[in-house]
């Protein structure tokens, strides 16, 4: 038996892993998506927790694009949503990308004294899931959460990552993720278009997001980690393992 693997939620329970787990961090639509989409085209990626952090890391970054949304909205004075498909197709990849969601982002910077936190979305999570198997002993994969819902995307996308390990001879750690991975360890990534932040999306108009999420599944082989305030690329068998 290689390890354990636990399914979780939210930023306010992230804190009873950082001691004794590597941390996989998940919010599907959109703040993961949106870290892995513009860490794989070059540009440097930062999440933060809150716009007072945001401000101050761009005065020591210099040049730097604030991107992102609070309860939906894009804040005062930022540069762009928190878009994938937007992001995705400027060009000014060599611009920093300072990164604030109401809660993917507040979830990163809650394990971030972790072991070892990776970022997570339905476009790597199979990669992921590859990179974790026998580096780690003890996993947490965790959704984001909002407004004290576990998301159905993220559920998807977690129960995707644990039911990998599962297979690959880890055990799940309790009862409520044996559950979750045989409910949705299969579900196809169409099962994320019925979930309530789908239908947000649908309401506000940002279809290009929704249709970028639902259409970039497992196309990325690329696993990527938090190192300080940074997300960066730790590919299959390139680095040793991070954590515990």
């Amino acid at each position: 038996m290689r390890g354990t693997v636990v399914i979780d939620a939210f930023p306010e329970r992230a804190g009873r892993y950082v001691a004794d787990h590597a941390v996989v961090a998940i919010d599907v639509i959109r703040a993961t998506t949106t870290v892995v989409t513009v860490a794989t085209l070059g540009r440097r990626c930062f999440p933060v927790p809150s716009i007072e952090d945001a401000l101050r890391l761009r005065a020591r970054l210099g040049d730097a694009l604030l991107g992102g949304e609070l309860h939906g909205d894009t804040p005062a004075g930022f540069d762009v949503g928190n878009s994938p498909a937007a992001l995705a197709a400027r060009d000014d990849v060599d611009r920093p990308l300072i990164l604030l969601s109401s809660s993917g982002t507040r979830l990163l910077h809650a394990v971030r004294d972790a072991g070892a936190v990776y970022v997570a979305c339905l476009r790597n999570a199979a990669a992921v899931a590859r990179h974790l198997v026998g580096r780690h002993r003890r996993i947490a994969v965790l959704g984001a959460g909002s407004r004290e819902e576990f998301r159905k995307e993220d559920r998807v996308c977690c129960a995707w990552i644990a039911a990998a390990l599962v297979e690959s001879g880890y055990e799940p750690a309790d009862a409520r993720t044996a559950g979750l991975v045989a409910r949705w360890g299969s579900a196809p990534a169409a099962a994320c278009a019925g979930g309530r932040s789908a239908d947000y999306l649908r309401r506000t108009d940002q279809l290009a997001d929704l249709d970028f999420v639902l259409t970039h599944v497992n196309d990325l082989d690329e696993a990527f980690a938090l190192a300080g305030d940074e997300v960066v690329a730790v590919s299959n068998g390139r680095r040793a393992a991070l954590g515990r």
